[in-house]
């Protein structure tokens, strides 16, 4: 493309170095316009090759795009449908739980599918045993959900003490599903509110005693990471129950505890260690 402007640039200043005008000298300013014009040629052409070149890469990406909008938009198969009783880390699986009002599952009795802040609305007078048939769920001392809690996993439990790991009280007066938000469980305790101090990490463990691990019985706030847990006040899960589900508690008030005390921590899982609950009945 440029070999033959190169000769004729060339022979024109050859011409031109030949010409002598009436001062015998060359004309300098007609060989600056020659140059000045076939850099303007020269440039105009790399200026339009550019814009032809910008101008391809433009179509290519267009089609690009349309091929890739084009192949996400195909439609999507529909998800297999889940089997009966198979659910997503639990969530919205089968809840049901049967209260009856007098001990060893006998007299009038309450099947529960979804929460209820008051389990005696309905003609009972109090709560004496409990069959979980699937689960589990959370129990209450009083009602609408306050008080002091009792985890129900999958199980029979015939009289208040089965349930209660305190023993200080016989009243269970409302209860609600508790969500198991996924298989692994990780949860990190602090010996200080706010996530300060010594810290201990459980992962996929149940802990007895947090003496035994190194750790003291002072725990003032706790991140559920994954899963849902059960601390104790004392070790061998005795005593109070404090339920974390997944979430951050940054002071021991907001699991509803009067001191920091927490000796024994283990996972919520249904048909988690025997049928009648979390401990052996005394």
């Amino acid at each position: 493309m440029y070999p033959s402007r190169f000769l004729r640039l060339r022979s024109s200043l050859k011409h031109l170095s030949a010409y002598k005008g009436p001062s015998n000298s060359t004309p300098w300013v007609g060989l600056c316009f020659v140059v000045i014009a076939f850099c303007t040629r020269r440039e105009r052409s790399i200026n339009q090759r550019q814009r032809l070149q910008a101008e391809t890469t433009q179509i290519l990406t267009g089609n690009k795009r349309r091929i890739c909008n084009s192949t996400m938009t195909e439609p999507q198969s529909p998800p297999e449908p889940m089997g009966a009783g198979e659910s997503l880390g639990e969530i919205g699986g089968n809840y049901k739980i049967t209260i009856f009002e007098l001990e060893n599952f006998q007299g009038k009795k309450r099947e529960l599918t979804e929460e209820s802040p008051n389990v005696t609305e309905e003609a009972l007078e109090k709560v004496g045993s409990i069959q979980v048939e699937s689960g589990p769920w959370l129990g209450f001392e009083r009602q609408a959900f306050c008080g002091e809690q009792f985890v129900l996993e999958k199980g029979a439990y015939p009289r208040w003490d089965s349930w209660s790991n305190s023993h200080c009280s016989d009243s269970l007066m409302s209860v609600r599903p508790l969500l198991i938000d996924s298989h692994d469980h990780t949860i990190h305790l602090f010996e200080n509110a706010g996530y300060n101090g010594r810290k201990m990490e459980i992962v996929d463990d149940d802990v007895p005693s947090l003496w035994a691990h190194g750790f003291q019985d002072r725990v003032a706030s706790i991140k559920a990471l994954k899963g849902t847990w059960v601390g104790y006040e004392y070790p061998g899960y005795r005593g109070r129950q404090y339920v974390f589900e997944r979430g951050e508690y940054q002071h021991w008030n907001e699991w509803d505890a009067s001191q920091p005390q927490i000796q024994s921590v283990r996972r919520v899982r249904d048909q988690q260690w025997h049928k009648h609950g979390c401990f052996e009945t005394s």
